[in-house]
This record gives C-alpha cells, structure tokens and sequence, in this order.
C-alpha cells in the first residue's frame, strides 16, 4: 500500500471548483462562536460540494486569520452569507422551499442512523452554537431535527465534527446529482 500524492488525487482548481454542480444543502451556522470551528465548516463544505454556508449572528466571517487556520482556503471556494440573525436566514430559507432540520436534541428528532434524505428536497442544516445548541426560536421554524446518536457520557460533540458527521448521508445520497 503506498500512500497517494496531492497530484494523484486530481482534485478540480478553485476555477473549476466554481463552475462544478453543488448539493442542493445550505449549512446553517448559529452562533457558532469559534472562528476555527467555521474554518473547519468551510473545508468540510468543500469536501463535500455543499452550495452555501449561511453564517449568522455572533459567528466570524471571512477574512479572518484563525477562519483560514482551519479552511486552509476553502473559505474562498464556498459561497457564504452573512445573516443578522438565524431567524432572518431560516424564515428567507423557507421561503425559498428548503426544508430546515435542525442539528440538535429535541422532542421528535430522527436520528441520523434512521435518517432518509429525500433527494428532491433542497435541505438547510441548522447547526447551533457550541454551549447553548440551536436557540429555540430557530428549533421553532424548522420541519424536522437530526439528533447524532451518542452512547458516552458526553451530551454533546464538537460542532464542527457534528458537520462532518451529518453531512456524510447528505453526500452519499445527494452525490449522484452532481453527475458524477
């Protein structure tokens, strides 16, 4: 087994990157307070062609130094917003026909494992911020919620790698609408 070179992996450029098919999925932030956790959101949403990140509230925004300690340049192939607050961005997300699901434990959340992805749908994740989750308000709007099963003492994960973790089922069923 030998390890595989940068080249070799005949990743797009940052041009091509542009012009290339996303997945109908706008990743939420809410008042995710650290910059590296956002950095760490702009690579994931790369990894895996998401269309937009919706950054809101108290969330760092590009350019920011820790942003791209963690992006390491991802934060300039990934469409963003700035939004106010999450209410704004999920009440306009509606709007236009996305259906919201919420990253969090709540009554009624399907977890991840019993999760269909509809592949109709457009979807935007909302995910909260590092201490106080998703505000309720937000939660209020949404159609649905992800909870993460967990069988440690912790109630939580890091949010960042709560990212990764749900956008993999988007992604795996999503992938064939790229054309790939």
């Amino acid at each position: 087994m030998r390890k595989i070179t940068n080249q070799e992996l005949n990743r797009p450029t940052a041009e091509q990157f542009a012009e290339m098919k996303r997945l109908p999925v706008t990743v939420v932030l809410d008042n995710v307070r650290s910059a590296q956790n956002v950095g760490a959101f702009f690579r994931t949403c790369d990894a895996f062609a998401i269309e937009h990140i919706a950054i809101c509230g108290i969330s760092p925004t590009p350019p920011s130094r820790d942003i791209h300690k963690t992006a390491l340049g991802a934060e300039a192939t990934v469409e963003w917003s700035y939004h106010q607050t999450t209410v704004e961005c999920a009440t306009e997300l509606k709007a236009k026909g996305y259906t919201l699901l919420a990253i969090e434990q709540v009554e009624g959340a399907v977890m991840l494992d019993k999760l269909e992805v509809d592949t109709t749908k457009r979807y935007a994740l909302i995910f909260g911020n590092e201490v106080m989750g998703v505000e309720q308000a937000v939660v209020d709007i949404c159609d649905g919620a992800i909870e993460i099963p967990q069988v440690g003492t912790k109630h939580s994960i890091n949010v960042s790698v709560a990212g990764g973790v749900v956008l993999w089922p988007f992604f795996v069923a999503l992938k064939p609408l790229l054309g790939e």
